[in-house]
């Protein structure tokens, strides 16, 4: 089946004809890069052209100020325009300060603004063009005007004699051409400036697009989101725990099913596997570089399956893809089964044994032995009644009372002896029938197996004792024991110390469902020896469940 457009086997990729349908996440990062990048430039450039003119601007300003209230100061200027000029010595005094200071026009007049100098000299006794008053009441003026030489910039200040009266003005411009040619000079720079801003930018915007292109996959953000909210909703809606572990061990997702799962109440994103209070083992499982298939895990009381691949894409190391799912109530159905056919071979044993006596019996009867028949047959009911006595009277559980009745039968056809201690006590109200019978008839049955086939006394014990608030029981065996390096082995699952032929599923899955029934219901389960194997359980009292 062909993948899905803008979905390859690897994850995204490009689509072919993505340049028709718009720009790609990378597209409209570079755009958007460039339009702000140039903005600020541009931006940048104007804010330097009006910081260079004004600096411009002040400057003349400054130049013309000074040379005017050093003319206005010049003891030559002021008695000459005190005296109205007498033969008009101010002409070729404001003309050399003119030219010494290269300003465009030094005009020297009365208070009245009647010119006494100016460049042309046609101008000379003409009225000057400009505003005046402020510097004819003593004050000083600084404009942008245009006069008889065009446009300027100028300043005029009063001429004062000793005791402070205003006895005439002075008049000091630059065009505004000459201050365009200055402002002129200070482009060059800025426009350098702006250049090589826009070239980096440029080789900057250039390396983003292209990381953020290998990142994205080349795909539009209406891809992207389009995905994500997918990928989302299915990983929040599969029945089937999903959770990503990276390379350093840490959760990078979790999906609802995988959080109840494991008992997760808080998001683990970000945490260790080993910070989330999961069991040893299964932090092991999540974490260590090995593949999984179908491990079985028993945690928070649940028996979960986990898969575990690992994640490549260009020969990097992603992590781990762990995938969890629930078989608690698979396995309970299983053992329960298991436990059914355990008591029906049991009963099919004592109904066998039975019927071997029944014909024992008979046939002592037509070879004329009666008395021998009804000797025979006193025995085998008064070693039968003791033992229905001793369990009928000990324990209150019906379900359990038939299942030890029946492997007793069962153990009795395999060539075991069944020991229940007379003083068994085991009330009604420890768990749901399909536990206890799960625990027991396992229990006794690796006890026969063990036993079974051994030279010497083959003798399986059973106890129980009711301590209150919990019941201990205690399966004791003459078999060849569990060394010590494997008790902690014996519980796992799939783990056996049998060598028979039968399939390997079946084997090693008994006393590791025992475990896990034990640890659900609250209990504690230890394995001791010699001589032979002793199984002991201890399990809280707890009023029946509706499951019995």
């Amino acid at each position: 089946m062909s993948s899905p457009r803008g979905v390859g086997p690897g994850g995204p990729v490009p689509d072919e004809d993505a340049g028709r349908r718009g720009l790609s996440v990378a597209g409209q990062t570079a755009a958007l890069v460039v339009a702000l990048v140039f903005g600020v430039i541009a931006a940048g450039l104007g804010a330097a052209y009006l910081q260079a003119r004004q600096a411009v601007t002040d400057e003349s300003t400054a130049r013309v100020l000074a040379v005017a209230q050093s003319v206005a100061a010049e003891p030559d200027v002021v008695q000459a325009v005190a005296a109205g000029d007498p033969a008009g010595s101010l002409e070729p005094l404001a003309e050399g300060v003119r030219a010494r200071t290269g300003t465009d026009f030094v005009v020297v007049m009365s208070p009245t603004g009647l010119r006494y100098s100016h460049p042309n000299p046609a101008q000379v006794g003409q009225q000057f063009v400009g505003h005046i008053a402020a510097a004819r009441a003593g004050g000083t003026v600084v404009e942008d005007y245009t006069g008889t030489l065009g446009p300027s910039r100028r300043a005029v200040v009063p001429v004062r004699e000793a005791g402070g009266r205003v006895v005439g003005l002075v008049a000091v411009g630059i065009g505004k051409g000459a201050v365009d040619e200055r402002l002129a000079g200070e482009l060059p720079p800025l426009l350098v400036a702006g250049v090589v801003a826009g070239v980096l930018a440029a080789v900057g915007t250039t390396l983003i697009a292209r990381r953020v292109r290998r990142q994205t996959r080349g795909l539009r953000a209406a891809e992207l989101q389009a995905m994500h909210d997918h990928h989302d909703a299915v990983l929040h809606s599969v029945t089937e725990g999903l959770v990503l572990v990276d390379p350093e061990g840490r959760v990078r997702l979790a999906n609802d099913e995988a959080r109840r799962l494991l008992g997760l109440r808080e998001d683990p994103t970000g945490r260790e596997v080993g910070e989330l209070g999961l069991a040893p083992p299964l932090v092991a499982a999540m974490t260590d570089p090995d593949v999984r298939e179908d491990d079985l895990h028993v945690t928070g009381g649940r028996v979960l399956v986990l898969n575990k691949a690992r994640a490549r894409r260009d020969g990097e190391d992603l992590g781990a893809v762990v995938t969890v799912r629930d078989r608690t109530d698979l396995e309970e159905l299983t053992g329960e089964l298991g436990a059914a056919r355990g008591l029906a071979e049991a009963l099919r044993s004592q109904a066998h044994e039975s019927g071997n006596r029944l014909h024992t019996m008979v046939s002592l009867i037509e070879l004329g032995h009666p008395d021998r028949a009804v000797e025979f047959a006193t025995g085998e009911l008064e070693r039968a009644q003791r033992l229905t006595d001793v369990v009928v009277t000990g324990v209150e559980d019906p379900t359990l009372s038939a299942l030890l009745l029946g492997k007793a039968a069962e153990a009795h056809e395999r060539g075991v002896e069944l020991v229940v201690d007379p003083g068994l006590r085991w009330p009604a109200d420890v768990a749901p029938a399909r536990d206890v019978v799960t625990v027991v008839g396992n229990l006794v049955d690796n006890a026969i197996d063990a036993v079974t086939g051994v030279d010497g006394e083959r003798l399986v014990r059973l106890t129980a004792r009711d301590l209150g608030d919990r019941v201990e029981l205690v399966v004791a065996d003459t078999g060849p024991g569990i060394p010590p390096e494997l008790r902690d082995r014996v519980l796992e699952r799939g783990f056996s110390t049998k060598s028979g032929d039968g399939p390997a599923g079946s084997r090693g899955i008994g006393l590791a469902l025992v475990h896990d029934t034990v640890a659900r219901l609250g209990g504690s389960l230890s394995v001791d020896d010699p001589p032979g194997a002793t199984v002991t359980v201890v399990l809280p009292v707890r009023v029946r469940s509706e499951a019995s």
